[in-house]
């Protein structure tokens, strides 16, 4: 894993490398000529380490005393400060054997046995063990006088009986357990292989900047080895240790390490040690790289905390001790309480079991609650059979014991842990694992990487999006549309200017913009040129293009090391400002400047016209600029700069025609910023945009219609924050909403303590959609209000996006973290639960349709498992009561089971996402997942099917010239393979099959084959399982215990399977409110105390909103109605008024008129 991931923050400027001191190098040096053949390395890794954990000045002076300068020790290292090393292959592979790569390797993958082991600790697994290993040693038993003949009844046991099967059941649990263990951990394996990808892929795309043999190049940041001079500005993040040498204005942030919030200023003779994974937060700078990989300060802490494969160290070559080394690595941080390995392992175990998810956990539950259910109807049913045989066998016929009837006992006891079988759902963990692996693996496939399979199902619940703007919403490709030059506002880029206007802009932006930001054109035909560094730069740097310009060729002209002043970009100065020489007189200097346009023009006195002549520029001027161009820019949405010059010119070289110039005898002071940059002359004005993604506005519409609430959160001022919420249709004119900025925001939800009040949070967020200028603690504060507030009944479910380090917070909150791919720092995709691979918005609908789409999936099956384990739990029991033996026998339940557990756990779990999924509101956090309307239908087809079987099991040979079995009361007879049972067994499979069908659906749609051409999965499993049926029924025999049957009777049991289909749809006639009123009956409450459940209910809902809809019309008619007969009274009464003489008279009458037809309308 690499330590480096580049910054990609927008901000309005950069800054330049500059040398302005060069220090004093051997001339073999200078010409990047070091001798590489035969040299060896007098540094040892340790004394790299020792002075990179010494602070402030104690590294200088350990520097001194030991090498007596920075460039000495460059030397010793056979680097040079100005032209860094020699890019010769063979004296980096030296570099990186003594000193390491640049490059923490990852913790080796858990192997698929190790994730195998993991998920065996799933409860209904170890229970379906337990019931699989007592059945298959139950079957095995015989006792020892088993011959023993007692009755002439049992006779006919030997000679009939091939073999003791029942053991085939338990091992069919046994597989159904491997199958499920193995297909959970096959998907993890892929999960994190997948990942480890991704992460390979964004990496091979991480840059940084170095010197080697004297030019600046950009490698990837695993290829930095020590000794390199490697370059940084504002926003990166430090790869590695090292020794300042050159800075500008360097500020570093080390709150990642230290804890300590405060910026850290560096240079090279104070504070000079820079380490690797904090953030430069101001200015710019060069350094010399002493540490890398895992001898880094970032590589120390991820071996300490076992996040590393623990390779050699490059001097003892011994291993890497944990606990060794720990007391030594403390001196990195001043935390004192650090934990310690063996705290931070178990805090790793307990992160291990964090990600299960609600719904799992609520799927857990379930299965635990029917597996007490399932134990208690087979302990009924054993002790029902065992009692029962007792009183015929030992009272009645007055028989004496023998054990020929502890085989009996023993099969009693297995048909009891059939019903046990019977009732647990074993195929409940396979529908999870299931429906999360089908939808992980096309979920990567629509641009979403997921790290924690428990968000997958979380984002279909998720009911708050709080997305960032730029990159997300927008395409993170600023361009410049509008501008203003010479007093004239232009809407689109002009062809043409001055030759002098033209040339200063040209200058003023390709000198004062970094380096490394530029615009690279694409081989790809009809491509958009790809920008390359900072946004904004490239937007102005495309102006240039636009304008006719070449950027490029103006920075050979002016090569940043001959930089005489670079005014770096920070948060007060919100600009950034470049002093060269005039090229034409260099003697002369000129500065450039760019940024925010009120703090530009603030220090503007000048302007060009249209001839490039200078214009004085007053207050009342610049007001007028302010009010007529940059608020409407930023009213558009667009991002506002100026672009400005200064000219210094010598007393004997002073030029009448430019009066802007400054004039000196001796060269200025460049460090007295305020006198040099004051008075400038104003280039232009350029209005950027970030535009809206074309996808977006769609994407966005979408979530509203499915109650999902977008808010905009953003470091953008306000103006351009609105501008982008409109276009995306995040606000819409005549919505009562919220619009805030950083400081409206705090002053609401902040008590006179400055402490953040829940209660009022609450006031607040329910109407925001936008909060702008906003920082990362905002953020945090914002979701962390949601996620907590109990305003809503269901409690809110939050989707956060970030890229940035400083998002890591607010990532963790969040129910679910989008991080982005691109954008995305190594401290955000860590701390977030899904990887945007594209950072497009509208990938994050696609999450939230996957995640419903699998909590749809895995209530279907509840809805079709339940069904057919209520009803032959329930048949089951009381045939074990009544005929003293299960209709169905312990093989054909394999193939129940397999029906109705394994295969069908497949079919369902792999139904495709439809559209239709996104317009309806999201499940509460609450909820139950099994709704009203699933339990109607699961109770409905309970009925049907023990109403089919109970009636076949007594009143066969009333309906079928069938032969019944249970009026011989013959035990050995309902033993045997028989027709009579072979058709209930056949009946209850097919009406199990067809249900299925009617299961697609729970929301109470009509049209159960809907999508059903789309799912070949389900077509083919359904078509295998009524193929094998088939067979099982004419060529089962003696194994399947089943005979032949005959034509009629094959169409009667299809007959009674297709009435599934029928009777679902009586059973969808029936109001889900009715359910709602029993089911609130059955709990002792009203009907009215419960509460609505819109999504079981969505034709009802439709049926009711029609009813409603014509109650308003009627209502809304008949108040028509009466406001026209007011308004006819009006009329006659104005013509009164008019007739009559004494008009006060006439208005009195009229008002009391209206008043009281009001009050009788009313």
């Amino acid at each position: 894993m690499s330590v480096y991931k580049k910054s990609n923050e927008e901000i309005v400027g950069t800054e330049q490398m500059h040398n302005k001191s060069e220090p004093t190098t051997s001339a073999s040096a200078r010409n990047g000529a070091i001798d590489t053949n035969n040299f060896e390395f007098n540094i040892k890794v340790n004394d790299l380490k020792d002075l990179i954990q010494l602070k402030g000045p104690e590294a200088t002076e350990r520097i001194r005393l030991k090498f007596g300068d920075a460039e000495n020790l460059a030397q010793n290292l056979h680097t040079d400060i100005l032209n860094g090393l020699n890019d010769k292959p063979e004296q980096l592979k030296k570099r990186v054997r003594v000193y390491g790569k640049n490059e923490i390797p990852p913790k080796p993958p858990k192997t698929i046995f190790q994730l195998a082991f993991e998920a065996l600790q799933d409860t209904t697994l170890v229970m379906l063990m337990i019931c699989s290993v007592i059945s298959i040693s139950l079957s095995f038993y015989h006792p020892s006088d088993e011959k023993e003949i007692v009755d002439e009844e049992f006779r006919s046991v030997e000679k009939k009986d091939l073999g003791n099967l029942e053991w085939v059941e338990g091992a069919a649990i046994m597989i159904a357990v491997v199958v499920v263990v193995f297909v959970t951990a096959f998907n993890d394996w892929r999960k994190e292989k997948q990942f480890r990808g991704l992460q390979d892929q964004i990496e091979s795309d991480n840059l940084a900047s170095v010197i080697r043999n004297g030019q600046m190049i950009q490698i990837n940041v695993k290829e930095i080895v020590v000794g390199d001079i490697c370059c940084i500005k504002y926003g990166d993040l430090i790869p590695a240790d090292g020794l300042v040498v050159n800075s500008s204005d360097l500020k570093i942030d080390e709150s990642s390490l230290t804890g300590e919030t405060d910026l850290i200023k560096k240079n090279s003779h104070e504070n000079a040690i820079l380490l690797s994974g904090t953030h430069v937060m101001e200015g710019s700078g060069q350094f010399l790289v002493l540490a890398v990989g895992l001898n880094s300060q970032t590589g120390i802490i991820m071996t300490l905390l076992g996040a590393t494969s623990e390779e050699k160290d490059h001097d003892s070559e011994q291993p890497v001790k944990k606990k060794k080394n720990s007391k030594k690595y403390d001196k990195i941080s001043p935390e004192q309480d650090k934990p310690l390995p063996e705290e931070i392992k178990e805090k790793k175990k307990k992160s291990v079991k964090k990600h299960r998810s609600v719904l799992q956990i609520k799927l857990g539950k379930l299965a635990l609650q029917i597996g007490y259910i399932g134990m208690l109807s087979a302990f009924c049913t054993f002790i029902i059979l065992v009692i029962r045989m007792s009183i015929e066998e030992f009272i009645i016929k007055g028989r004496q014991w023998s054990n020929i009837y502890i085989k009996y006992i023993i099969a009693y006891l297995i048909q009891g842990i059939t019903v046990i079988v019977v009732a647990v759902p074993e195929g409940l963990p396979l529908a999870v694992t299931l429906a999360l692996a089908f939808a992980v693996r096309k979920m990567t496939k629509d641009n979403n990487l997921v790290r924690h399979l428990d968000a997958c199902e979380t984002m279909g619940n998720a009911t708050t999006i709080c997305s960032d703007k730029t990159g997300t919403l927008t395409t993170n490709r600023m361009t410049a549309v509008e501008c203003w030059i010479a007093d004239k506002h232009y809407k689109k880029i002009p062809k043409e200017l001055s030759p002098k206007l033209f040339e200063l802009i040209s200058e003023s932006i390709s000198v004062n913009t970094n380096y490394t930001s530029r615009i690279e054109q694409t081989k790809v035909e009809n491509e958009l040129p790809k920008q390359i560094g900072n946004k904004t730069e490239c937007a102005l740097l495309g102006l240039v293009n636009e304008l006719g310009g070449n950027f490029e060729m103006v920075r050979k002209e002016f090569p940043n090391d001959q930089f005489v002043k670079v005014y770096t970009f920070n948060s007060a100065r919100k600009m950034m400002s470049t002093i060269v020489r005039n090229k034409s007189n260099p003697n002369s200097f000129r500065l450039y400047s760019k940024g925010a346009s009120e703090m530009v023009l603030s220090k503007c006195g000048w302007y060009l016209d249209s001839d490039g002549r200078p214009v004085k520029l007053d207050e009342e001027k610049i007001s007028n600029l302010i009010h007529t161009v940059v608020e409407p820019m930023a009213v558009n949405g667009l991002r506002t700069l100026c672009v400005a010059y200064r000219e210094f010119s010598s007393l004997d070289e002073a030029n009448q025609n430019e009066p802007n110039a400054k004039l000196f005898d001796t060269e200025p002071n460049w460090d007295d910023e305020d006198l040099v940059i004051n008075d400038l002359t104003c280039l232009c004005l350029v209005g950027i945009e970030d535009p809206v993604r074309p996808e977006v506005p769609d994407a966005i519409r979408k979530c509203q219609t499915s109650g999902v609430v977008v808010r905009m959160i953003t470091g953008d001022n306000i103006n351009t924050a609105t501008s982008i919420a409109m276009k995306c249709g995040i606000v819409k004119p005549g919505d009562d909403f919220l619009i805030l900025e950083s400081k409206d925001f705090n002053r609401r939800i902040r008590d006179e303590h400055g402490e953040v009040k829940q209660h009022l949070l609450d006031k607040v967020w329910p109407k925001l959609r936008v909060l702008a200028r906003s920082s990362p603690t905002d953020k945090h504060i914002l979701v962390n209000g949601i996620v907590e507030s109990k305003n809503s009944v269901n409690r809110e479910v939050v989707a956060v996006t970030g890229d940035g380090t400083n998002d890591g917070p607010a990532l963790k909150r969040a129910d679910v973290g989008f991080a982005m791919g691109i954008q995305g720092t190594d401290v955000a995709k860590e701390a977030s639960d899904i990887i945007l691979t594209d950072d497009n918005f509208s990938s994050i609908v696609k999450a939230m349709m996957w995640g419903r789409n699998v909590y749809d999936a895995i209530a279907k099956f509840l809805q079709f498992q339940l069904t057919a384990n209520f009803s032959a739990g329930i048949f089951s029991v009381v045939c074990a009561a009544t005929i003293q033996a299960v209709p169905l026998k312990a093989v054909q339940m394999l193939w129940v089971n397999l029906v109705m557990d394994t295969l069908a756990s497949l079919a369902l779990a792999t139904e495709p996402p439809t559209e239709d999924l996104l317009k309806r509101k999201p499940y509460g956090r609450n909820k139950s997942i099994i709704s009203y309307t699933m339990l109607k239908n699961m109770l409905g087809h309970a009925v049907y099917q023990l109403i089919v079987l109970f009636f076949l099991v007594y009143k066969i040979e009333d309906w079928m010239q069938v032969e019944s079995v249970i009026r011989y009361n013959d035990l050995n007879k309902l033993r045997e393979p028989s027709v009579h049972f072979t058709i209930i067994f056949n009946a209850f499979v097919l009406m199990t099959l067809f249900n299925e069908i009617n299961a697609r659906k729970i929301h109470n749609e009509r049209n159960v084959f809907s999508g059903i051409q789309r799912n070949m999965i389900f077509l083919l499993i359904w078509i295998f399982c009524f193929i094998g049926q088939i067979l099982i029924v004419n060529f089962g025999g003696i194994i399947f215990a089943v005979e032949r049957l005959e034509l009629d009777q094959w169409m009667w049991c299809m007959a009674l399977g297709f009435g599934s289909l029928i009777w679902g749809q009586v059973i969808t006639t029936i109001p889900t409110s009715a359910v709602k009123k029993f089911a609130a009956i059955f709990k002792g409450k009203k009907p009215e105390e419960i509460p609505l459940m819109d999504l079981e209910e969505e034709i009802d809902q439709d049926q009711d909103a029609i009813e409603k809809s014509k109650l308003l019309w009627m209502r809304g008619a008949h108040r028509l109605s009466n406001q026209m007969k007011v308004v006819e009274v009006f009329q006659a009464k104005l013509n009164e008024v008019i007739d009559a003489s004494d008009l006060g008279g006439s208005v009195i009458s009229l008002k009391d008129r209206v008043r009281e037809l009001s009050e009788m309308n009313s």
